[in-house]
């Protein structure tokens, strides 16, 4: 049988579509190459009707739905027209997978999965796939999915920095080339692991579930089940919390009569993680070299021995570490060892801070207090998020630096709702303008108005009446408050 090719309007059609399918779904790149693919009358559709591309993507296979008009292709524009039929198949099954995801987010328990399984199984296979090649694809799609409720769902924002985070956790979970990543990649991610940076409380915890709650799980078809659940695949422990006799037991577990008080079998985090999960150790900056040392031996081997036994155990999961320290001083005063930071710094990625994110969009702010209200509340609540917003503008300097980042905004939130204000955390806060003060005052740059406004400022920020700068300062209260108003790095209501 002759071969024949894509003519060129087709050709163009569906080698874009194949980028826009494999491309990150949080980068510019796919929102242009859309773009170009659809009528500018559509576009707006797009936005609200995540399946409209499909729908017209359904119209170009039509000539190629029987096997024998397909297999007269060559071999390059056969892939094209399976990446199309793919995307239509993934599209299409996208309610049903999302409301298995949901439910099983929600309750912990695992779903049937069965009907929407041979949905998707036997269209592929109607299309010319194998069951095998089937069945992947299918727990292909029911990961994407979930990298999609995870990383959309907890990691709200529309900042620069945010969107960023998105595609940087995207690929992480994906590859940056979602072919390699399907053509072999998927089942060797184990391999790489993943160092989160950022301050307390900026959601390094979130970002590493996003990942770790998105690996790949096989689907065992004979079963019609996945081979494990995706709310147990994830496990997360604060190295922080333990003392250095104590670390090791939790981290590898040990055996019954391994030192005292160990009167029965523990396992530890590396045993109890999946095959097909993630474990997240936070705090990495605060473990000692010794342990250091024992974990860059588990990476590197995939094995380890519980305290008190000789007994090897293979560690098959994937690695994510976090820390708020500097580990660049660290590894400099020889505090973090060289060797254990390039084994687990196979990406890493920065969580931006609080400040940064409302200095990029100062929206950010109200939309974050919209949605942990909803959070805090059960459900999405106008009137509330007013109160505390009202409360935070009111109360707090507008260029707060919110020290504590999300976790400390969420605080206040909650704060507020009890008492109807918040004051801030202001001995935290003003470390860096103390600073600033400070060196200022070292290099006799200010002049005596000049040095009385900031301090009184400064004093303002710190206490929040005018009263106790006056007491402070042994001025009196209208004079202290004409110099606070008349600094112009900070202007409070008269």
């Amino acid at each position: 049988m002759a071969e024949t090719r894509l003519k060129g309007a087709e050709r163009e059609f569906f080698t874009t579509l194949d980028r826009i399918a494999y491309a990150n779904p949080f980068s510019d790149q796919r929102a242009r190459l859309i773009q170009q693919l659809v009528p500018a009358a559509t576009i707006e559709d797009l936005a609200g009707d995540r399946e409209a591309l499909a729908r017209l993507v359904e119209p170009r296979l039509h000539p190629f739905s029987d096997a024998a008009a397909l297999n007269r292709l060559d071999a390059a524009d056969q892939r094209l027209v399976e990446s199309a039929f793919l995307y239509v198949c993934y599209h299409r099954h996208v309610p049903p997978i999302d409301e298995l995801i949901e439910r099983q987010a929600a309750h912990g328990d695992a779903p049937s999965v069965d009907r929407v399984a041979r949905s998707v199984i036997g269209e592929l296979v109607g299309r010319g796939l194998g069951e095998e090649s089937a069945a992947r694809h299918f727990a292909l799609f029911f990961q994407l999915r979930r990298a999609f409720h995870f990383i959309v769902r907890s990691l709200a924002g529309e900042c620069e920095s945010m969107r960023t985070l998105r595609r940087a956790l995207w690929s992480n979970i994906f590859t940056d080339d979602m072919r390699a990543y399907r053509a072999g990649l998927w089942n060797r991610m184990e391999d790489f692991s993943t160092l989160l940076l950022g301050e307390t409380g900026t959601g390094k915890g979130l970002a590493a579930a996003a990942i770790g709650r998105s690996e790949f799980i096989p689907f065992l078809a004979d079963k019609r089940r996945f081979a494990a659940n995706f709310t147990d695949s994830f496990i997360a422990i604060n190295l922080s919390q333990f003392s250095e006799a104590l670390i090791e037991s939790e981290l590898f577990g040990h055996r019954k009569g391994a030192f005292t008080g160990a009167i029965e079998h523990h396992e530890g985090v590396f045993e109890r993680c999946s095959a097909h999960g993630a474990l997240f150790l936070d705090e990495i900056g605060e473990v000692s070299v010794p342990v250091q040392i024992k974990l860059l031996q588990i990476l590197q081997e995939r094995s380890f021995n519980p305290v008190g036994s000789h007994e090897r155990r293979r560690f098959a999961g994937r690695v994510i570490a976090a820390t708020n320290r500097p580990l660049d001083e660290l590894r400099a005063a020889g505090r973090f060892r060289d060797d254990f930071y390039y084994r687990l710094c196979s990406d890493v990625i920065r969580v931006p801070p609080l400040r940064q994110r409302i200095r990029e969009s100062p929206g950010e702010l109200e939309e974050m207090v919209r949605l942990l209200v909803a959070r805090i509340a059960g459900e999405p609540s106008p009137a509330l998020a007013a109160i505390a917003m009202e409360a935070i503008e009111r109360d707090l300097p507008r260029d707060y630096r919110w020290p504590g980042n999300v976790r400390e905004l969420e605080q206040a939130v909650r704060r507020i709702l009890l008492t109807g204000r918040y004051a801030g955390d202001r001995d935290v806060a003003g470390s860096d303008e103390n600073e600033g003060f400070v060196q200022r005052v070292r290099a006799g740059t200010l002049g005596a108005e000049e040095l009385l406004g900031e301090y009184c400022t400064l004093l303002y920020k710190q206490h929040g009446t005018y009263e106790e700068v006056a007491r402070r300062t042994r001025l009196d209260r209208r004079t202290a408050k004409k110099y606070v108003l008349a600094t112009p790095v900070d202007k409070p209501s008269p």
